[in-house]
Formats: structure tokens, sequence, C-alpha cells
């Protein structure tokens, strides 16, 4: 997951090399007599990765957008929490500075999509982003009883 700018930029700049050496690399092989499966063959894992980064990028540019995710039983609500400090353009050391932690701590907390927070901790970083945050509940049919 891109987390900075920075990161976007060094990403944007694999991103534009990767697709150079693809293209590149098509040719030198397509100019060996490979057949065009043979090519693909040896080009899938690259384009793999290729597609990977591209996927992070456009991650990264929905969430500058605010474009998020729904949660689902508050799967992903540690990727959540990062995503919306994305949005709000707030580097790490911003909210570490708003949470008065350290700003290792906010990036540890992020490395591990803050896993195994508790509940209070959770709505502190969501002031300190300036969200509020609102659910809907929607209760699945009632299942029947098997007997025992």
């Amino acid at each position: 997951m891109i987390r900075n700018e920075t990161e976007y930029q060094e990403a944007m700049t694999r991103l534009a090399e990767e697709r150079n050496r693809l293209t590149e690399h098509r040719a030198r092989l397509k100019q060996t007599g490979l057949t065009d499966e043979e090519i693909k063959r040896v080009i899938d894992p690259m384009e793999s990765f290729h597609l990977q980064l591209k996927e992070e990028v456009e991650s990264y540019e929905r969430l500058k957008r605010r474009e998020f995710d729904e949660l689902d039983n508050f799967r992903g609500f540690g990727h959540l929490l990062i995503s919306l400090r994305i949005a709000q353009g707030m580097s790490q050391r911003e909210l570490a500075k708003r949470l008065d932690v350290h700003e290792s701590q906010v990036s540890r907390d992020e490395r591990n999509e803050y896993f195994g927070i508790t509940l209070e901790r959770a709505v502190k970083v969501l002031d300190a982003l300036n969200v509020r945050l609102r659910t809907t509940v929607e209760l699945d049919a009632p299942r029947e009883m098997v007997p025992a």
C-alpha cells in the first residue's frame, strides 16, 4: 500500500520504468524468434508485478479523490484509517502530533493496519483525522435452529 506522496512518486517512476522495460524485453524476445506463446510465458511474471504496482497507484489516487471501499463487519477498518489519513493529505508525523504519540507509533500501527487496537484508540484516531464515521446495520434473515 502506498502511504504518502513520496511513495506515490517513487511508484509512478517505477511504473514508467517497468513499462519501458517490458516493451524493450518483449521486442528483444521477438527478435530471438520465440513464438507469441513463449514470449507470453516469459513476460507474464513481469507483467504481474507491473499490474500489481499499477493497482497500488490507482488505489492511492482513489484515496486522494476521497473514494473509499465499504466495510463489512469492520473488516478492513485499519486499512480505512490509513486511507482516511491519506485522503486528508496528512502525514504520519502530523497524525502522531495530533494523537500526542511518537511518529514511530503511527508508522508501526499503519504497518500492522491497526490490528488489535481498542475502540477507544480508534475513536481517538478518527477524531484526530476530523472524521465522523457513521454506520448502518443490516440484519440477516434469522437462521433456523437445528435440533440437537
